[in-house]
């Protein structure tokens, strides 16, 4: 069954400004800029500025017109994209990951300037792995914990995967991984700034 029409909105905060060219849609913030294609959705996406009510803030707008239930479950998924783009350039994205190992010590190397790492002697092996951090994401090593990396950056996407991207190249093969549980894991997922809430 077809619905007519199906819509949602987002309300874009102070400090935050976005723009919509041809389901483009950019979005610039404290922390830097945003930019999203949505080319491959075919959805109505507006920008209503408001700039005539002085109390009133932007807010884009939504719409999927004759969509089927698919169809329309591409409104959501494209709202929370847009809020996690809101909420990157307004907080950051910061991901800790443990170096979880029972007898060789992984060996973690940031490279160029906290744009990559090299993983050493995860378990035992003479091998050395290099991963590459994705665009707008730096790895540092934790100060306050032993044996942690903290991943931050603006866009949820590329720090997610370059975290995924470590975990992947630290794999346990041909051993029995209930009892192998070597490998760099993610601990927490958090916010680089937290917002400071007015009393």
């Amino acid at each position: 069954m077809r619905d007519v029409l199906q819509t949602e909105t987002v309300v874009i905060p102070k400090g935050v400004t976005a723009t919509v060219d041809a389901r483009i849609i950019t979005i610039k913030g404290p922390r830097g800029e945003l930019v999203r294609d949505l080319h491959h959705i075919s959805m109505d996406i507006r920008l209503i500025s408001n700039a005539k009510k002085a109390d009133k803030l932007p807010i884009i707008h939504l719409a999927v017109w004759n969509g089927v239930r698919k169809h329309v479950a591409c409104l959501r998924t494209i709202k929370s994209s847009i809020l996690n783009m809101i909420k990157g350039v307004t907080q950051g994205f910061l991901y800790k990951m443990r170096l979880v190992y029972a007898h060789f010590p992984i060996n973690c190397i940031i490279q160029e300037e906290g744009r990559a790492v090299e993983i050493r002697n995860f378990l035992g092996e003479k091998i050395v792995r290099r991963v590459a951090m994705l665009p707008g994401v730096e790895i540092i090593e934790s100060k306050a914990q032993k044996d942690e990396l903290i991943l931050q950056g603006n866009d949820i996407n590329n720090v997610s995967q370059s975290a995924a991207s470590i975990k992947g190249s630290c794999l346990v093969r041909n051993k029995d991984i209930r009892k192998f549980l070597d490998g760099i894991y993610v601990s927490e997922k958090t916010v680089v700034d937290e917002i400071k809430t007015e009393e």
